[in-house]
């Protein structure tokens, strides 16, 4: 019992009274005291041992702090530390003074932020949030969506061929290389036997797409991204998009894909992951195997059962579906994954990479035309 009350100081007074309680910290609990410190720990040259306020240099790290605490604290501290964390972080002041709103740049991470301390923000600064994730989205979109309307529906468009084609729609090269034995000297040309073309201009459901998001902390741009991306699919009427977001459950927010920001604010960063669960709800969604591409996008760190995880993703793969898992979709370079997983999914014929938000629709274009993921991944990622 002493040790335990002790073990309780030292994690309330910080790391500076480890010796004044005689007290070592077990590795799990110094993961518990680096989040405390991340909020409460004296900044950098101030005086005095206990905690105090001040992020420092861990504020650019908040989202991913968001997510840790849930897991080591019950709800009710959470809360609390969430809202030391809103106060703290200055946020609120920034959102509720128009001057200073208009001299920050808003970006991903800032709205990774945003979406986590959604629950506890003040009313009064929500809508004030909305416009500033509304701003971010509104950029990303401008950059990449178009790009992906183009890669996506030029794959659809061109994803069979027809021996009738439009004139508009024949494959020259293509025909020519099939009717080279019928040229014919008299006329100084060739004379096609048959025409080699695309079959185009389909406007019924022609791909399922199916995004399951792991919406832990570690993975706030890469929602973000996600969301977008599953916005803009959503427009597209030759596929049917389903996005799922996952921690320790499951919620779909297809009916929410007309307006991204209400898809980002669908989420709620942090928490666990089970990602069995999430491959159990995307399984039935699944109707059409072979014309269905399931991309996941998380870090694969598994919460839930490892073996059933797996054994679901063979059973999707087996069953005709393509199922791609992105270890990232952010332009933060190389994220921290479960290599183990990684590595299992590769084996089952999953390929497991992370992705750049600028890649990713030539990835998307490359899936619907039942490319070797793989392939592409190595060709265009090194």
């Amino acid at each position: 019992m002493n040790d335990e009350r002790m073990r309780r100081w030292r994690l309330v007074l910080g790391g500076e009274a480890e010796e004044e309680t005689g007290t070592t910290l077990s590795s799990e609990d110094r993961s518990v005291d680096a989040a405390l410190a991340a909020l409460y720990d004296a900044a950098e040259g101030e005086a005095g041992s206990q905690r105090s306020s001040g992020l420092g240099s861990s504020a650019p790290r908040v989202a991913r702090w968001l997510g840790d605490i849930r897991q080591y604290f019950p709800s009710t501290v959470v809360q609390v530390m969430q809202r030391d964390a809103v106060e703290r972080l200055g946020i609120t002041r920034m959102l509720m003074e128009p001057e200073l709103l208009g001299a920050v740049e808003p970006d991903v991470h800032l709205v990774s932020t945003l979406l986590a301390l959604n629950e506890v923000m003040p009313e009064e600064t929500k809508q004030t949030a909305r416009e500033v994730v509304g701003r971010v989205v509104a950029e990303l979109e401008a950059r990449l969506a178009e790009r992906t309307r183009a890669a996506v529906t030029g794959a659809l468009d061109r994803a069979g061929r027809t021996s009738r084609p439009r004139h508009s729609d024949i494959d020259w090269d293509r025909t020519i290389q099939v009717n080279l034995k019928h040229f014919s000297p008299t006329l100084g040309t060739i004379v096609p036997d048959r025409l080699i073309g695309y079959a185009r201009r389909n406007h019924s459901v022609q791909r399922d797409i199916v995004l399951a998001i792991d919406q832990s902390g570690s993975m706030a741009e890469s929602v973000v991204y996600a969301s977008l991306f599953g916005a803009v699919l959503g427009s597209i009427r030759t596929l049917r998009t389903s996005l799922v977001v996952f921690d320790t459950a499951v919620v779909d927010l297809t009916d929410q894909l007309e307006d991204p920001v209400d898809v980002l604010f669908g989420t709620q960063l942090g928490g666990g992951t089970d990602i069995n669960r999430a491959l159990a709800y995307c399984e039935e969604l699944v109707t059409k195997p072979a014309e269905t591409v399931l991309v996941l996008i998380s870090d694969l760190y598994e919460g839930g059962v490892r073996e059933e995880m797996l054994r679901r993703a063979r059973s999707l793969v087996e069953s005709g579906v393509q199922v791609i898992a992105l270890l990232a979709l952010a332009d933060s370079g190389t994220p921290s994954y479960d290599a183990e997983n990684a590595a299992a999914l590769a084996d089952l014929g999953v390929p497991t990479f992370a992705c750049t938000p600028d890649l990713f629709p030539d990835l998307m274009a490359a899936a619907i035309r039942h490319e070797d993921i793989t392939s592409w991944a190595s060709t265009n990622l090194t």
